[in-house]
This record gives structure tokens, C-alpha cells and sequence, in this order.
């Protein structure tokens, strides 16, 4: 039987729009389902690329400029020519929502990878050409239901990486471990992984930032073993300047049992609270007032 993926962290409204999209490959638009990439990308043979994921909310690309940030430092990092200046790249993104006219309640998902290559190898001397670059634009909006009852988590065995063996702060295409971690969760019953980081410290969830509440102080950890999340940054911002409390720092899984409200963050969903916790429930079991609270503050950021 196929798990049920309306419990998910990235569960979204179905829409039927998105049976009719066009895929943007290297510069032209393709059909959903005659969207093709060669089995010899270097993305396809060992992953070997970046991505990034964007919202339209009422016109605007959300966070555009931290996005493009991430992403060509992460191209940087493995020496990933895009192939296309920031300005290039944002007009195909933007020629990508006017092919469709869209306008807002979309998530779009940009993918690069090093592109084709002469044999499934590793070596990246083996490349033939430039990048690929595929734009998916969907009509995606978060599933309420998620946000009213809340996510729950187990305790994955396997840890996130520390910036020596893998940097967390590099949106690769390579995330095989948090997959491994995520079918552990589905497998106890939960709908997305608590990670902790090598020595035990909470870090992240599988593919979402965590946080806890320990009265109105906001706990997160330290950032050196989670990913460089945007809508992380900006609750965070926006609980100071709320005139709050937020510990960026270490914090255990018995602190985190102690906490009376849990969250966590992504650019799909935003802020999504976590009612259970390795079968234990946060606080009363439901999102609580400081959570909801941070909501209203991130609603009016977007609104804004």
C-alpha cells in the first residue's frame, strides 16, 4: 500500500492546474509528462547539483535576493558554472510564471545540475557541456489540516552531517541520508525525522528547520548542523523584533520533551507546528498561542 502523503511536512492542496504546466528545460517548455533529462546528467548519475525553492505570493518572489544568494554560493562551492548571470536566470524564472500566467499560490522548484556527461561516472571531468536547468512552476498552496493538527516526529538514528563531512549549508541534490531518516519516521507512524547532530544536540528535521518554545523564548540550534533555511532566518528575525527571546544554540532531545510548543519551518509550508513528539505530545498536544502567535507575525511578512 502507498503511505499516505497528506501527512507530510511538503503536503500541499491538490490543484488540477498543475496537470497542464510546462517544465522549463535548458530554455524551452515541455509538457509535464515529455519533460526529459538524460540518464547521463550528472544530476541523475550521483546528484551532482543545487536547487532552490521559491513562492509567488501576490506577484512577488519571496526572499528572491537570499534565494539566489544560496544558490550560487552552493554552485560555487563545487564549482558549478550556472551558465547564467542572477539577472539571466531570475528573467527565466519570471519568463517561466508569465508562460503560464501566474500571478499567485505558486512554488516553484529550480533544479541545476552539471550537466550531461559522457559516462556514468563520478569525475566531473567527464562533463561535455553546460549546465541543466529545469523550472518547475506549481500551483501549490500548504495544507491547512497540517497546520491544525500538527506535525508529529520521531528520533531518527541517523544524524545530520557536520560542515567537515557534508555542509548542510549547500542545497544539494545529494540528500539520500534524510531520506533514510524520513522512511524511519513514516515507518514508526510519524510524518517527518527529528535529527540530532554528532553529539547528540537536536539539529533539524529531514528536510524542515526545528524549533521549540520554552515559554515565549524561541530555542533553535546553533545552525552549524541544519540547512541554511531561509524562512528560518526570518522567524527568527521576526520573534526579536517582536521584542523577544531566541537561543540559537545547542539544546537535547530532553530538553525538547520539556518544551511546551514545537515548530518547524520550510519555504512551502512556512510554519508548521508539531504536536508529538516520539510519541509524547508537546505541551497540550495541539499548536499552542506562541506558536500561533509567530504565525500572525509571518502572515503579515508575507502579506507585506
Amino acid at each position: 500500500m502507498t503511505p499516505d502523503a497528506s501527512t507530510s511536512s511538503q503536503s500541499y492542496v491538490a490543484d488540477p492546474r498543475n496537470n497542464r504546466v510546462h517544465i522549463y528545460v535548458n530554455g524551452q517548455f515541455c509538457k509535464r509528462d515529455e519533460a526529459k533529462v538524460s540518464i547521463f546528467d550528472a544530476g541523475f548519475v550521483l546528484g551532482d547539483g543545487v536547487w532552490e525553492g521559491l513562492r509567488l505570493i501576490n506577484g512577488k518572489l519571496l526572499a528572491l535576493d537570499d534565494h539566489m544568494d544560496r544558490l550560487y554560493e552552493g554552485a560555487n562551492a563545487i564549482q558549478l558554472d550556472i551558465g547564467m548571470d542572477r539577472e539571466t536566470l531570475i528573467r527565466e524564472i519570471r519568463r517561466t510564471l508569465d508562460h503560464h500566467g501566474m500571478t499567485d499560490g505558486v512554488h516553484i522548484r529550480l533544479m541545476i545540475t552539471r550537466g550531461l556527461k559522457s559516462t556514468v561516472n563520478q569525475d566531473p571531468r567527464f562533463i561535455t557541456g553546460g549546465p541543466t536547468v529545469v523550472i518547475v512552476a506549481e500551483y501549490k498552496q500548504p495544507n491547512p489540516e497540517l497546520k491544525a493538527r500538527g506535525l508529529k516526529l520521531m528520533t531518527s538514528t541517523i544524524r545530520c552531517s557536520t560542515p567537515d563531512v557534508f555542509d548542510l549549508r549547500l542545497n544539494s541534490h545529494s540528500r539520500l541520508n534524510f531520506i533514510q531518516a524520513l522512511i524511519q519516521a513514516i515507518n514508526m507512524g510519524a510524518d517527518e525525522a527529528l535529527m540530532l547532530d554528532d553529539r547528540g544536540f537536536v539539529a533539524s528535521c529531514n528536510s524542515t528547520n526545528f524549533f521549540v518554545f520554552r515559554g515565549d523564548e524561541l530555542w533553535t540550534s546553533s545552525g552549524a548542523c541544519c540547512f541554511n533555511g531561509i524562512t528560518r532566518k526570518t522567524v527568527i528575525r521576526l520573534w526579536r523584533e517582536a521584542g523577544f527571546t531566541v537561543r540559537e544554540g545547542d539544546f537535547t532531545l530532553a530538553e525538547t520533551y520539556a518544551a511546551d510548543e514545537a515548530f518547524v519551518t520550510g519555504t512551502l509550508g512556512g510554519i508548521t507546528p508539531v504536536s508529538m513528539i516520539d510519541g509524547r505530545p508537546v505541551g497540550q498536544g495541539l499548536p499552542g498561542a506562541m506558536t500561533t502567535r509567530l504565525m500572525d507575525l509571518y502572515d503579515a511578512y508575507l502579506a507585506a
